[in-house]
């Protein structure tokens, strides 16, 4: 045997020996590592499944409800969305509370919708934006079901220019000021949503159409 077949039989011997007693001294722990990963990542995969699914089931039921009221079909429309309220997943119980709302004013109830819009308002659990599209759609029942007064109270705190729903905001306080007869701030509100270059097209030209018939009255001034 020559030399160098004895060094490399040798370090092999080392290479094992010192393997074995590696896994002699970690072995449990290398085990209990790979029986962790398994089941950690077979929680996981279940875990995934079960939200997707309840996610899944949830938006199913969100579209149902939408196409029933499209359909006219209010009364199950509600039905679904109760549902949906008390056992759906992630954010569409919240938008089922706004859509409930929506329906119960198709149903010609404006009182009991604003007081719905109000409720998720009040909700301090409901997302921020949640609630400021809540105040928004109780703003603009009350153009025609209240005083400006009361449409102010909604949606004033949403007409700050670091607020992106403050041209539909405006545009309620617009509405109702002009319907109450304030045709000097309507025309305040309805120029500055013209004058907005962040404001969709839309709302420029109905804000644009607006502003011209006040003047037109000639209230505006």
């Amino acid at each position: 045997m020559s030399d160098d077949s004895f060094i490399r039989e040798v370090n092999e011997e080392l290479r094992t020996d010192n393997a074995k007693a590696l896994w002699d001294r970690y072995g449990a722990y290398v085990v209990a590592i790979a029986i962790a990963l398994v089941v950690g990542t077979g929680a996981w995969v279940a875990w995934d499944y079960w939200t997707q699914s309840r996610a899944n089931t949830s938006g199913d039921q969100f579209s149902q409800a939408l196409d029933l009221a499209k359909e006219g079909k209010t009364d199950e429309a509600l039905a679904v969305l109760q549902t949906l309220e008390a056992e759906g997943y992630g954010s569409y119980p919240q938008l089922a509370r706004l859509r409930r709302a929506t329906v119960l004013a198709q149903q010609d109830k404006p009182a009991e919708a604003i007081a719905e819009f109000d409720a998720v308002v009040a909700d301090s659990s409901v997302p921020e934006p949640v609630r400021d599209m809540a105040r928004l759609r109780a703003g603009y029942l009350l153009v025609d079901h209240g005083s400006y007064a009361d449409v102010s109270s909604r949606v004033e705190a949403l007409t700050a220019e670091t607020n992106a729903l403050r041209h539909s905001a405006r545009e309620a306080l617009g509405l109702s000021a002009w319907k109450e007869g304030r045709a000097a701030d309507a025309l305040t509100l309805f120029e500055q949503i013209a004058s907005d270059v962040g404001a969709p097209r839309n709302a420029r030209e109905r804000a644009t159409l607006m502003a011209e018939l006040i003047r037109g009255s000639g209230t505006g001034s």
